[in-house]
């Protein structure tokens, strides 16, 4: 038996190169699921990502190799896109999928997480937020920006994609700096010595099911391992219960090893891991 991917119409085109199309996946010419694939070229010519943006198969033909056969098909696709690596979201629940990433070779590289959000918290003794001066700002946003261009590059995105992508976050989320609308930055103060900053935005969330972003929780380097980390957390959900949010979320890196712990501890929960392979 034969298994092939069938476009269910023609190849959708936006002005900026991006593309996508859709397809039945048929075994012996029979639909027996469904898959969408696009290329993302936004950010410089000649680093198109693709993602497959879904792939479902019939439950009853599942078991059978169907996936495999039409993720691998994708990748052939994909490259004749000219796109280097491939991107996929698998929702937590899909433990199917989430197997079949790590069998055919994708890298996890962060995962979703959010939380329902109860009574107002209270924080740590000795400690206190405050709204970030606009210096502190300057200097806050100059080293964020090095450090997630950094990270970008860690993770092998080409330069120019890094700082494409670092300047459409920021442009959307921060267009009036510490003013924007939306964006709670604050410096977590104890003890009368500043110990850590914090992002979270309301209103303007990379997802729909939640209500509030944490963007960035950062502790001073001397200062970590003494729960203030745990604090600005706290601090996180205060803002978005003012902002009138019930549910906050955040990304967070799968080889973080002591954010995953915290998040999780505070009761956090993973909604959609994030995966990425390369295209030799």
């Amino acid at each position: 038996m034969t298994t092939t991917l069938r476009p269910t119409g023609p190849e959708e085109r936006a002005e900026d190169g991006s593309r996508s199309r859709s397809y039945d996946v048929c075994v012996n010419s029979r639909p027996v699921g469904v898959i969408r694939l696009a290329a993302d070229v936004r950010h410089g010519a000649g680093t198109a990502v693709g993602r497959v943006e879904q792939l479902v198969i019939d439950e009853r033909e599942q078991r059978r190799g169907r996936g495999t056969v039409a993720a691998l098909a994708a990748e052939e696709v994909l490259r004749g896109w000219g796109c280097r690596r491939v991107e996929a979201g698998v929702p937590a629940r899909a433990r199917a999928a989430l197997n079949l990433a790590a069998a055919l070779g994708y890298r996890e590289r962060s995962r979703n997480m959010l939380k329902e959000l109860g009574d107002e918290p209270r924080l740590s003794r000795g400690s206190v937020a405050r709204p970030m001066t606009e210096e502190e700002f300057g200097d806050w946003f100059a080293r964020e920006r090095r450090e997630q261009l950094l990270l970008l590059r860690e993770q092998g995105v080409p330069d120019d994609e890094a700082a494409a992508r670092s300047e459409e976050v920021y442009r959307r989320y921060l267009p009036r700096g510490a003013a924007s609308t939306g964006a709670a930055l604050r410096v977590l103060v104890h003890e009368g010595a500043k110990v850590g900053t914090l992002w979270v935005a309301s209103g303007l969330a990379p997802r729909a099911d939640v209500d509030s972003w944490v963007f960035t929780v950062e502790v001073a380097e001397e200062r970590r391992g003494q729960g203030h980390g745990r604090t600005l957390m706290r601090v996180a959900e205060h803002e978005a219960l003012a902002a009138g949010g019930r549910v906050l979320g955040l990304n967070v890196y799968a080889d973080n090893t002591p954010a995953l712990r915290l998040y999780e501890s505070l009761g956090y929960r993973p909604v959609e891991h994030h995966f990425v392979k390369p295209l030799g």
